[in-house]
């Protein structure tokens, strides 16, 4: 494999730090606005505690507080929030009776589902002349580059 020179790599790197830096203020922007929609007041961080229950099914304080690397102090009080607000539940866990399985509600499911609309449809909107491959191959990229690989060439 040929790499490109120093200087080159350098200026490319650099202006891909420049692109993440735009993209997480949107997202920041996104979270907050989606947080907001869920139920005023809502801080971004509850809201990804929300989404991350959502995507990865139901799990314990434990769990969630690994995947997300967070104190579970705080993860623990953004989820009697969360509960108060009847966005989630929390069982006892069948493996482990000590501990309770955390799981988004019925309505947690749907207040997820208005507050990400509007970012939904942003993105379709932006991509809308994108072709299907060259969607998937950012995704491919994006996926290497957060895993630390390099990408496929195919």
């Amino acid at each position: 494999m040929t790499r490109e020179p120093d200087a080159a790599r350098e200026a490319a790197v650099h202006a891909l730090e420049q692109s993440f830096s735009e993209l997480m203020t949107v997202f920041r922007r996104f979270v907050a606005e989606a947080a907001e929609r869920v139920s005023p007041g809502m801080l971004p961080a509850t809201f990804k505690t929300l989404s991350v229950v959502s995507r990865f099914g139901p799990m314990t304080l434990s769990a969630l507080a690994e995947r997300l690397a967070a104190d579970k102090g705080f993860l623990s009080r953004s989820i009697s929030e969360l509960e108060d607000l009847g966005l989630v539940t929390r069982t006892p866990d069948p493996h482990d009776r000590r501990s309770r399985l955390i799981a988004v509600s019925e309505l947690g499911h749907g207040r997820l589902a208005e507050a990400r609309a509007p970012h939904e449809s942003r993105l379709h909107d932006a991509m809308a002349d994108w072709s299907v491959d060259d969607i998937q191959h950012l995704s491919v990229m994006l996926h290497a580059l957060a895993v630390g690989e390099v990408p496929d060439r195919d």
